[in-house]
C-alpha cells in the first residue's frame, strides 16, 4: 500500500481543512474561479476532474465485464443495492429529515436544492475510490474491475434518467440539457478517452507500459485529488464555518444511507454463500457515491454556492472516513462472516 492510501485520512483531512480555511479568508478569490464556467460548466473542476479520473478509469478493463458470470451473485448484489435501493433509499431519507425532522432548521428556499445535492450523491455509484477500498478489505481484483466497468456502462445511460426521475418526484426542475451537458463531460468522455488510450497502451507496448504509464499517472491523479477536494470545500468555506449546524443536518441522511446500504450488500451476501473477497468489495461499492461526478454536476445544475453544491461536499467530506469504518468493520466481521460458508 502506498502513501498515500496508508495515509487518506490524513491528507484528505488537511486539504479540507485548507480548503475551508482559504474559502473562508479569500472569498474573492474563490468566487473568481466559481465564474470560470461554460454552459453553467465549471472548467477548474472540469479539469480537475478530468486528471483525476481518466488514470483510475485507465486501470479498468472494461472487458472484465467477460468475468461477471463467474461471480454473479455478488454482482447481482451490487447492482441491486446500487441501482435500486441506494438512490430511492437516499430520496426517502432526504424527504424525512430536510422536510420534517429538521425542517425547523433549514433554510426553506435551499430544502429543494439540499435535497437535489443528496439524490446526485447517491445517484452514481463510486468509480475511483472503489479501487481504495477493494485493496484495504482484501478484495478479489477481479470481481471489483468487472463490477466497476458494469457500474460505468449502466451508469452511462442510466445516470441522467435516474436523476431526473427522483428530482422530478422532489418536485425540482430539472435542466435537461446541463444535465445531459454533465453525463457527457463527467461519464462518457472521460470513459472514451480511457478506453481509448488503454488500447492504443496495450497495443504499442502490452501491460508493461500501461502499468510504466500508470505508475507515471498515479501522482497527477493524486495531486488533482487533492486540488479538487480545496478547490471545492474553498467554494464552500464561508457557508461551512458560517452552517456548521446544516452541515451536521445534511450529513445525517448520508451516514445513514451509508451504513444502511453496506450492511444490505454484506448481508445478502452472505446469505448467498458469496466468499468473503466478494463480499467486501460487494458491499463497500453498494454504499460509496462517485462524489467526483455529484459534485461537479450540482456545479454545473445549481451553481457553485448553491445548496446542492454544499450537500455534495458534505458527502465529500465524511466519504472517507465513513468508508474507511466500513472498512474495519468488513475486516473485522471476516470470522463471523464466513462462519456461515463452513456451515454450508
Amino acid at each position: 500500500m502506498g502513501l498515500f492510501e496508508r495515509y487518506l485520512t490524513l491528507w484528505v483531512g488537511l486539504c479540507i481543512v485548507v480548503g475551508t480555511g482559504l474559502g473562508h479568508f479569500l472569498p474573492d478569490a474563490f468566487a473568481s474561479l466559481g465564474r470560470m464556467e461554460v454552459a453553467k460548466v465549471n472548467l477548474p473542476v472540469a479539469a480537475l476532474i478530468w486528471l483525476m479520473i481518466i488514470p483510475m478509469l485507465l486501470k479498468v478493463d472494461f472487458g472484465a465485464m467477460r468475468e461477471v458470470g463467474k461471480h454473479w451473485r455478488g454482482i447481482g448484489v451490487t447492482l441491486f443495492v446500487n441501482w435500486a435501493v441506494k438512490p430511492f433509499s437516499m430520496a426517502l431519507l432526504g424527504w424525512f429529515f430536510l422536510r420534517y425532522v429538521f425542517a425547523d432548521w433549514l433554510p426553506p428556499d435551499q430544502v429543494d436544492s439540499y435535497m437535489a445535492g443528496l439524490i446526485l450523491l447517491a445517484a452514481a455509484p463510486c468509480t475511483a475510490m472503489v479501487f481504495v477500498w477493494s485493496n484495504l478489505c482484501r478484495g478479489d481484483a477481479n470481481f471489483t474491475l468487472s463490477q466497476v466497468a458494469l457500474n460505468d456502462a449502466i451508469m452511462v445511460v442510466a445516470f441522467a434518467p435516474l436523476v431526473a426521475l427522483l428530482l422530478g418526484l422532489s418536485s425540482i426542475t430539472v435542466p435537461w440539457d446541463t444535465l445531459a451537458l454533465s453525463v457527457g463531460l463527467y461519464i462518457l468522455v472521460p470513459v472514451a478517452v480511457a478506453v481509448l488510450l488503454r488500447r492504443w497502451l496495450l497495443a504499442s507496448g502490452g501491460q508493461a507500459r500501461l502499468d510504466a504509464v500508470l505508475a507515471r499517472l498515479g501522482p497527477v491523479s493524486l495531486v488533482a485529488l487533492l486540488a479538487t477536494l480545496v478547490l471545492l470545500f474553498g467554494f464552500q468555506g464561508r457557508q461551512i464555518i458560517e452552517q456548521p449546524l446544516i452541515i451536521a443536518i445534511l450529513a445525517v441522511p448520508i451516514l445513514i444511507q451509508v451504513y444502511f446500504n453496506s450492511g444490505l450488500a454484506y448481508l445478502l451476501n452472505r446469505k448467498l454463500g458469496v466468499a468473503h473477497c466478494v463480499a467486501g468489495p460487494s458491499a463497500l461499492i453498494g454504499a460509496s457515491n462517485f462524489f467526483e461526478l455529484a459534485v461537479a454536476t450540482a456545479v454545473a445544475l445549481f451553481g457553485v454556492q448553491s445548496g446542492a453544491a454544499l450537500a455534495t461536499v458534505v458527502g465529500v467530506l465524511i466519504e472517507v472516513p465513513v468508508m474507511l469504518s466500513v472498512v474495519r468493520i468488513v475486516n473485522r466481521s471476516q470470522p463471523w462472516y464466513e462462519r456461515r460458508l463452513r456451515a454450508s
